[in-house]
C-alpha cells in the first residue's frame, strides 16, 4: 500500500477504550527525550545533498516532510513536474545505451561495491528509515540485510539469466537457435513509503543489473532514504543519469511516468495497480504490480503453541503493522485455540512501543495520519459492531501523534470493515475453525493472494496445507521471512495482489525482451529442387515419426 503524504496534521486519541483485561502496552520511561532531536548522522547539510538529487527546477515549488515520531519537519524537497520527467527520460535514453553497453562484469563489481556500501553505512541508512517511516531499528535493519541479499544475488547470477542461450532448432543440427535478452530500456519504479529502502532499492537493482535505466518516484514520505540509496550507488560506480529520482505526487506527474516508460515496476495500492494496468495495456508495455493483501495464517491443531503465539507476533506487527505480507487474519484449530489467545495476548501484551534510534523497542509509529485515521476507524468500527478488544485498541498521543497499540481482536463479523479490507496496521483478528478444509475456505475467501503462514508440528503436514492456500508466497512455521528471503525463488500476488514477480529469475528477466536468432545451416523447409511437394511431405512424416521414436522433445 502507498500514498503520497506531505505535512500531518495533529492526531487525536483513538475513541477506544480496550478491555479491562488488556493493559497499555509497556514503554520504556526513557522514549520521549531520546526522541525529542534527530540522530545526528542526519545533519542539514545531508538532508539538502539528498534533497539535491531530485531531478526538479531550481526554482521548484517545495514540500516539507515531517518524521512520525514527533511530528517535527524532516526534509524540504523540491517538487517535480511533468517537464522535470520529461527531462529525466531525455537524460536516461541517452545514458541507457551506453550502460547497456557495459559488460555485466562491470556491471556486477558496481552491484558488489554497492552491497559494501549499504553495509558500511548502514547506521545512516538505519537513522534515515527511522526517521522518515517511524519503524523500529529492528524492522529498518532487516531492509538492509534484504537489499545486501539482492544486491549479491543478482550481482552473481544475472549472467546465467541474462547471457545468450542455445536453443533447440527446429530440425536437429541444421537449425541453429540462440535466445537473446535485451533490456527495455528505461523503467519506471514507482515505490512505497512502508519499506523506503527495499522497495526503492531492490526492483532497481534487477532493471540496472538487466541493462535498464531507471527513473523512479519514491513516495514523498520517504523520499530521502531513497535517495540515500541513489547516492550510494553512483559512489558504487554507476554512471550519472542512469538512475534518477523524481517527487510529487502520482495525480501531477503519475501521466509522464506512464507516457514515458517502456516498463512499469509498481508496488502500492490495489485500486492503483488497477489504474497502472490499464493504461500500462494502452500503451501495450508490461507491468508489474504488489499490491494490497489481507494474509491470513493458520494454526493447525498440532502446532507447538508457544512457538506459534511467537509466529504470529513475528507475522502481525512488524513495521507497526504496515507491510503488505504481514498478517491481519489469524485462524486457529477450535481445539486449540484458547491456549493459542492466552500466549499470543501475553506475547503482545509484553512488546514495547515506541520511539528510539536504537533495537531497545519492538513496535514503532504509523507513519502518516492518514493510516493513523484507516486503523482507529476501523478498529472503533469493529468494537461498535460487538468486536471483543483482547489486547490494544488505542491511539497513543502521549508517545508521538501517530502511535496505534498492537491491537488483537475477536467476534469479528462480516459487518465490520476490517474483516475483508485491509487494515495495514498493527491489527489482527482471530477466528477459530473446525477441520482443515473450513480453515483453507476460510483463508482463501478474499479477493486478495499476497502470502499466508501455516504452522504444523508436520512439516510435510504444514507445506500440503500451504500448496492449497491462495497466496503467491506462503510460508510453514514462519510468518513471512522465509518466503521473501527466498531470493532465487518468485515473489509476489495472486488476484487482487498483483501480478508479475519480483525475486529469481522472474525478478530480472520481466526487465528485459527476449529475441530468437534461428540460422538455418542447410534449406529444410521447402522442398529441394526436383522433389514433389507430396514427396517432401512423406519424407518430412517420416522424419517426425522417427524424432518421436527416438525420444526427441
Amino acid at each position: 500500500m502507498a500514498t503520497d503524504h506531505t505535512t500531518p496534521p495533529a492526531a487525536t486519541p483513538s475513541a477506544v477504550t480496550p478491555s479491562a483485561t488488556a493493559p497499555t502496552v509497556a514503554v520504556p520511561p526513557t522514549t520521549a527525550a531520546r526522541t525529542s532531536v534527530l540522530p545526528a548522522s542526519l545533519t542539514p547539510a545531508l538532508i539538502q545533498r539528498l534533497a539535491a538529487r531530485v531531478v526538479a527546477a531550481p526554482d521548484a515549488a517545495r514540500v516539507t516532510t515531517n518524521a512520525p515520531y514527533t511530528g517535527a519537519p524532516l526534509a524540504d524537497l523540491p517538487v517535480s513536474t511533468p517537464a522535470d520527467v520529461e527531462r529525466a527520460f531525455t537524460r536516461a535514453r541517452i545514458t541507457q545505451k551506453a550502460w547497456a553497453a557495459t559488460s555485466l562484469t562491470q556491471r556486477k563489481k558496481i552491484l558488489l561495491r554497492f552491497h559494501d556500501l549499504v553495509m558500511a553505512r548502514q547506521d545512516e541508512g538505519l537513522d534515515l528509515m527511522q526517521a522518515e517511516n517511524g519503524k523500529t531499528r529492528r524492522d529498518a535493519f532487516l531492509e538492509v540485510v534484504d537489499i545486501a541479499v539482492t544486491s549479491r544475488y543478482y550481482a552473481r547470477n544475472a549472467a546465467k539469466y541474462l547471457e545468450p542461450k542455445r536453443r533447440r532448432g527446429a530440425i536437429p543440427v541444421l537449425t541453429h537457435t540462440t535466445e537473446l535478452r535485451h533490456p527495455k530500456g528505461v523503467v519506471t519504479v514507482i515505490s512505497p513509503w512502508n519499506y523506503p529502502l527495499s522497495m526503492a532499492a531492490s526492483d532497481a537493482i534487477a532493471a540496472l543489473m538487466a541493462g535498464n535505466a531507471v527513473v523512479q518516484k519514491p513516495d514523498t514520505q520517504t523520499a530521502l532514504t531513497a535517495l540515500w540509496s541513489l547516492d550510494l550507488m553512483e559512489e558504487a560506480g554507476l554512471p550519472a543519469g542512469v538512475w534518477q529520482m523524481v517527487v510529487g505526487r502520482g495525480s501531477a506527474i503519475g501521466g509522464a511516468l506512464m507516457d514515458n516508460a517502456d516498463y512499469m515496476m509498481f508496488t502500492g495500492s490495489t485500486a492503483s495497480g488497477r489504474k497502472i494496468a490499464s493504461d500500462a495495456g494502452r500503451r501495450l508495455i508490461g507491468a508489474s504490480l504488489e499490491l494490497g493483501g489481507k494474509n491470513a495464517m493458520i494454526v493447525l491443531d498440532d502446532a507447538d503453541i508457544d512457538k506459534a503465539a511467537e509466529g504470529a507476533v513475528a507475522a502481525c506487527f512488524p513495521s507497526a503493522g504496515q507491510l503488505c505480507v504481514s498478517v491481519e487474519r489469524l485462524y486457529v484449530a477450535e481445539s486449540i485455540r484458547d491456549r493459542f489467545v492466552a500466549a499470543f495476548v501475553e506475547r503482545t501484551r509484553r512488546l514495547k512501543l515506541g520511539a528510539a534510534y536504537d533495537y531497545s523497542i519492538d513496535v514503532g509509529s504509523l507513519t502518516t495520519a492518514a493510516q493513523l485515521q484507516t486503523v482507529r476507524e476501523q478498529v472503533e468500527d469493529a468494537v461498535a459492531k460487538g468486536a471483543t478488544v483482547l489486547a490494544g485498541g488505542r491511539a497513543r498521543p502521549d508517545l508521538g501523534p501517530l502511535f496505534f497499540e498492537p491491537t488483537i481482536l475477536t467476534d469479528v463479523t462480516p459487518d465490520m470493515t476490517l474483516c475483508e479490507h485491509e487494515t495495514f496496521g498493527p491489527v489482527v483478528s482471530i477466528y477459530s475453525y473446525r477441520s482443515v478444509d473450513e480453515a483453507i475456505a476460510l483463508a482463501n475467501a478474499t479477493p486478495y493472494g499476497l502470502n499466508a503462514s501455516v504452522w504444523s508440528g508436520n512439516g510435510a503436514r504444514g507445506r500440503a496445507v500451504a500448496a492449497r492456500v491462495h497466496a503467491g508466497t506462503v510460508n510453514v512455521n514462519e510468518a513471512f521471512a522465509a518466503a521473501w528471503g527466498s531470493i532465487d525463488a518468485p515473489m509476489g500476488g495472486m488476484g487482487d495482489s498483483g501480478l508479475g514477480r519480483r525475486h529469481g529469475a522472474d525478478g530480472i528477466l520481466k526487465y528485459t525482451e527476449a529475441q530468437t536468432v534461428a540460422h538455418q545451416r542447410i534449406q529444410g523447409f521447402t522442398p529441394p529442387p526436383g522433389i514433389s511437394p507430396e514427396t517432401w511431405a512423406a519424407l518430412l512424416t517420416g522424419a517426425l515419426k522417427v524424432l518421436k521414436a527416438a525420444g526427441v522433445r
